[in-house]
C-alpha cells in the first residue's frame, strides 16, 4: 500500500479481533474497534495492542466521536461494519424483527445508523458484510435506503453475494459483501479458488480425540459429551456418510420420521464430508442435534478447535486468558458468531488494491 497517504480504519462491531487483524496484516492503521460486548476487550487488545477497544452500543456512537478518532491528520478514512446477522438469516426468514426493519417500527435499524454515520463523517471508503438475504430489498427495505444514501453521497458502490468456499474458506456459506468508495470504482477481488476448499484441507491434520476428551496439547481441541442414545446413533453412520439410513428404528429421531422433514434429515444428526466444504457453522456447532456437525470419520461431534479452524481462525488462536477453567459455551459463541474470518482478508486486500490503483 502506498505510504504517501495517511490511512485510518475504524472497525464497528469489532468482536474479538477478526476484522481488525486482517486489516492490520494488510498494512492498515486501525485506530479503534467498537463493540457492545465488554468481554471482547481482552482478546481484541491482546491481538491488536496498537488499536483502541471502545466498549459501547453502536446505536449510541456519535459522528463526533468517529471524527475525533480519525483526527485531522488523516488523508483517507475507512469505516467497516459487521453487525450481527441473525435478523437477516434464513433461520429467521419468517419473522419480522422490528428493530432491524426501519419501515415497520419507530426505532432505527443498524443499517440506518451506519448510513447516518457515513453521511456525517464522510469516510472515503466503506465496507460491510452480512447474510445474503439482506439483498432482498422487498423484505429488508433498510438495505435499499442504505444504498440510496451511498449514491446520494457520491460513492461508487459494488456489492455481491459470494460463496465463501471460493475464497480460502472451507465452509459453504453465502454472504453479501459491499464496498463503496469516493475515490473511484472499487470491487471485490476475484475468487481465489476455482474449486471449493474442503474440510479435509482444513482439519485433517488434527489429532484424533474421543467423545468428551480434551487433547493434552490443545485445550481447545475438545468435544462435548453425549448421552447414550446419541453415542449409539453415531455408530450407525459410516465414515463420510450423511445420515442415519442404516440405524434401527428406535435410534431414528422423531424429526426424521416426519414426511415434512425429509430434507431436514441430512441437516441434523449427520456427518460432515471430508471432500466437501463444511456446512454453515452456528453458535450451536458442537451439538449434533443442531446441524450436520458430526466429524466425518471419528465417532463424535466436531471439536472447538475444529470449529475455529473451519471459521478460519489460526490454529494457535486462544480465546480466553485462562484455559484451565473456561466456559465452552462462551467460546463457541465467539466462534459461531464470527463471519469466516478470512473473508475480511479478502475485503482488506480489495481495498488495498483499490488504494494502490489511485494515483
Amino acid at each position: 500500500m502506498k505510504k504517501s497517504k495517511k490511512v485510518k480504519v475504524i472497525d464497528l462491531f469489532c468482536g474479538i479481533w477478526w476484522i481488525t487483524r486482517w486489516f492490520v496484516d494488510e498494512g492498515f492503521n486501525v485506530v479503534a474497534g467498537i463493540d457492545f460486548v465488554e468481554s471482547c476487550r481482552f482478546w481484541y487488545e491482546k491481538n491488536n495492542n496498537w488499536a483502541k477497544f471502545i466498549h459501547k452500543d453502536i446505536r449510541k456512537v456519535t459522528w463526533e466521536e468517529l471524527t475525533a478518532l480519525y483526527n485531522n491528520d488523516c488523508d483517507i478514512k475507512i469505516l467497516v461494519w459487521c453487525a450481527p446477522c441473525q435478523p437477516f438469516s434464513w433461520i429467521n426468514s419468517n419473522k419480522v424483527d422490528y428493530f432491524f426493519d426501519s419501515e415497520k417500527a419507530n426505532t432505527r435499524s443498524p443499517l440506518d445508523k451506519f448510513a447516518s454515520l457515513i453521511e456525517k463523517t464522510q469516510p472515503h471508503i466503506v465496507s460491510m458484510e452480512n447474510v445474503a438475504n439482506l439483498a432482498n430489498m422487498e423484505k429488508y427495505p433498510a438495505f435499499k435506503h442504505f444504498l440510496d444514501v451511498l449514491t446520494k453521497n457520491w460513492y461508487e458502490t459494488d456489492y455481491k453475494i459470494v460463496d465463501t468456499s471460493t475464497y480460502w474458506i472451507p465452509q459453504k456459506r453465502k454472504r453479501l459483501v459491499l464496498l463503496a468508495s469516493k475515490l473511484g470504482k472499487i470491487k471485490l477481488i476475484d475468487p481465489t479458488h476455482k474449486k471449493p476448499i474442503t474440510l479435509r484441507e482444513a482439519i485433517w491434520h488434527l489429532p484424533k480425540i474421543w467423545i468428551g476428551e480434551i487433547h493434552p496439547d490443545d485445550p481447545y481441541h475438545r468435544t462435548q459429551t453425549m448421552n447414550t442414545i446419541n453415542t449409539e446413533r453415531i455408530k450407525y453412520i459410516p465414515k463420510n456418510w450423511w445420515n442415519l439410513k442404516w440405524a434401527p428404528d428406535y435410534l431414528i429421531p422423531e424429526c426424521h420420521k416426519k414426511a415434512s422433514w425429509k430434507t431436514y434429515s441430512s441437516s441434523v444428526y449427520a456427518r460432515m464430508k471430508w471432500d466437501e466444504p463444511s456446512p454453515t457453522l452456528t453458535t450451536q456447532c458442537l451439538w449434533i442435534w443442531n446441524g450436520r456437525y458430526w466429524h466425518p470419520e471419528q465417532d463424535r461431534a466436531i471439536s472447538l478447535r475444529e470449529a475455529a479452524m473451519i471459521q478460519t481462525f489460526p490454529q494457535d488462536y486462544e480465546f480466553v486468558e485462562d484455559t484451565s477453567n473456561y466456559c465452552l459455551q462462551k467460546v463457541v459463541k465467539y466462534i459461531g458468531n464470527a463471519v469466516p474470518v478470512k473473508l475480511w482478508q479478502v475485503i482488506a486486500q480489495s481495498i488495498k488494491i483499490h488504494l494502490n490503483s489511485i494515483s
